[in-house]
C-alpha cells in the first residue's frame, strides 16, 4: 500500500513516514495540498493520506475537499493529523470527506490504532519505534 504525507513540516513528514514505513507502506511526500494534488494528477495515488490542516498554497480541508470532489479518487483513505483539536473543525473535516482525525502531538501508537480501525493494517501489531 501507498501512504501520502502532507505537511508544511519536514520533521513531522519524518515521524509520520518513520510510522507508516514501519507497517509496510511505500510513502511519498508532500509540502502542502497542492504539491499532493499534484502528485495524484501525474499518477502518484495513494490508498492513504495524511493530512495536515494548516499548509501555504493549499490547507488540508481544502485538499481533502478537492480530492473529494474527484470521482477517480474516492477509495482513497483520507486522515487528519493536525493541532487543530476544537469540535468544530473535526466536525467540518469528517463532513468534508476524512475518515479519521488524529490531534497533534500523538503517539505512534495513536496512528497504528487509527489505520487499525480503518482496516488498513492488521490488528496486534508491533508498533513501529
Amino acid at each position: 500500500m501507498r501512504a501520502m504525507i502532507i505537511d508544511d513540516s519536514r520533521a513531522m513528514r519524518s515521524i509520520l513516514r518513520r510510522i507508516v514505513t514501519g507497517l509496510d507502506f511505500e510513502t511519498s511526500e508532500a509540502e502542502h495540498g497542492q504539491a499532493a494534488l499534484d502528485q495524484m494528477h501525474a499518477g502518484v495515488v495513494p490508498d492513504l493520506c495524511l493530512v495536515d490542516w494548516n499548509m501555504p498554497v493549499m490547507d488540508g480541508y481544502t485538499f481533502i475537499q478537492q480530492v473529494r470532489a474527484n470521482p477517480e479518487w474516492r477509495d482513497i483513505t483520507l486522515m487528519m493529523v493536525t493541532t487543530e483539536s476544537e469540535q468544530r473543525q473535526i466536525v467540518r473535516a469528517l463532513a468534508a470527506g476524512a475518515h479519521e482525525y488524529v490531534i497533534k502531538p500523538f503517539t505512534p501508537e495513536a496512528i497504528v490504532e487509527k489505520l487499525e480501525l480503518l482496516g488498513l493494517v492488521p490488528a496486534v501489531r508491533e508498533v513501529p519505534a
